[in-house]
């Protein structure tokens, strides 16, 4: 037996020495080393795996640490099911996993569904999202925008709709705070393990989300956020919901990327108009130009809960950055720079899931572009970078 084999099977059987509390069946606890272990939506890795089981999945990529797996040789390492649990147990988190009756089955439709889902909360996350519609929106809202996002929220929660969104600031707190405001339970969905608060700023909102709704996030404890992680966070959100609506959303607007998920799932999507010399409305004028279905209200949006196509025409886009034109690798490697410091290329390994040789080559397409440098205490972040 070679060491990889070695490694899995010693991860493979792990789930037998956990506490009798953790309860984990073969499928449950493959789907939570693969949420440790592999990124949601990894160009290379996630193709391998699409519609595998839990337990063949973990197996091809614990013992196929070669090729496409590579990449997650540094997370296999790191799995560690007694301190997941550990975490779990102090924290009141579950796991949740396709065939449970928590299982939101909307999920299902997505062309990588999550391994598993990690949920806080005293609601039942199947229950709150069978009626439920995504209010999603700009960081940098006006006014006008966290306005109209608090009352829809209320008022959809007064009409028996539960409000998901992404907890970030702006929009999306806004609409939270609107449904709290009303009494009502709401979702947040996460890009981060839920032993964190993030934004730290929403710690009492997010307690108070958790006290009536849940939070929910594909990624376990101790993950921390990251721009790609907001992308595949997003899918989870359109996927849940039955319905979205984009309160203001810049070009650039993460928003965006939610809707399109929504289109691809043949959700209903609306957006709410604004000043046409707003930037801060102008990704959603330019979703009513594809085919959005234009907002103002709660009302609206009831109206729009039922079946409904929106066509796909060509967007418009802001000028790439050369953020934009990065490869995968060189912008993982980059998200993966901790703020402030200087940083070894094992800890970008471990933070990106990419293997060495991918971290090299992503370091130096990046200090090429003049984006990070090399000091004697490891890699930074430059100026250009950040």
């Amino acid at each position: 037996m070679n060491n990889h084999q070695s490694e899995a099977s010693e991860t493979s059987s792990a789930s037998s020495q956990l506490p009798h509390w953790a309860g984990l069946s073969p499928e449950r606890a493959a789907r939570v080393r693969l949420s440790v272990a592999v990124e949601p939506c990894d160009r290379v890795v996630a193709p391998q795996l699409v519609g595998l089981d839990g337990v063949s999945a973990w197996n091809a990529v614990a013992q196929g640490l070669r090729g496409p797996f590579a990449r997650c040789r540094s997370r296999v390492e790191q799995v560690d099911l007694m301190r997941l649990w550990s975490v779990a147990r102090a924290t009141r988190m579950r796991v949740v996993i396709p065939g449970d009756d928590e299982w939101p089955s909307g999920l299902d439709d997505l062309p990588v569904p999550p391994w598993c889902l990690w949920v806080r909360g005293e609601g039942r996350l199947e229950e709150l999202t069978r009626r439920s519609v995504a209010i999603v929106g700009s960081r940098a809202a006006t006014a006008y925008g966290s306005g109209v996002a608090r009352s829809m929220a209320a008022d959809l929660g007064d009409a028996g709709f539960v409000v998901v969104s992404g907890a970030a600031t702006g929009i999306d707190i806004a609409a939270h705070q609107g449904a709290l405001g009303a009494g009502r339970p709401t979702v947040a969905a996460l890009a981060c393990g839920l032993d964190r608060a993030y934004p730290a700023a929403h710690r009492d909102q997010l307690d108070r989300i958790r006290d009536d709704g849940v939070l929910v996030s594909e990624y376990p404890p101790g993950q921390t956020p990251m721009k790609y992680r907001f992308l595949a966070r997003n899918r989870l959100i359109a996927a849940m919901t039955a319905a979205t609506v984009v309160v203001e959303a810049g070009l650039r607007s993460g928003s965006l990327n939610t809707a399109g998920h929504a289109v691809d799932l043949a959700r209903p999507v609306a957006a709410v108009p604004g000043p046409v010399t707003s930037a801060t409305s102008i990704g959603c004028h330019e979703l009513i130009r594809q085919g959005a279905v234009l907002v103002s209200d709660a009302s609206d949006v009831l109206e729009l809960l039922g079946p409904l196509s929106v066509p796909a025409l060509d967007p418009k886009r802001e000028q790439d950055t050369m953020l934009d034109l990065l490869s995968e690798v060189a912008g993982r490697t980059r998200d993966a720079f901790p703020t402030g410091r200087s940083v070894s290329v094992d800890v970008l390994v471990a933070r990106a899931g990419l293997e060495v040789g991918e971290v090299l080559a992503g370091l130096g397409e990046l200090r090429a572009l003049g984006m990070v440098e090399q000091r004697d205490e490891g890699w930074c972040l430059t100026r250009a970078g950040q």
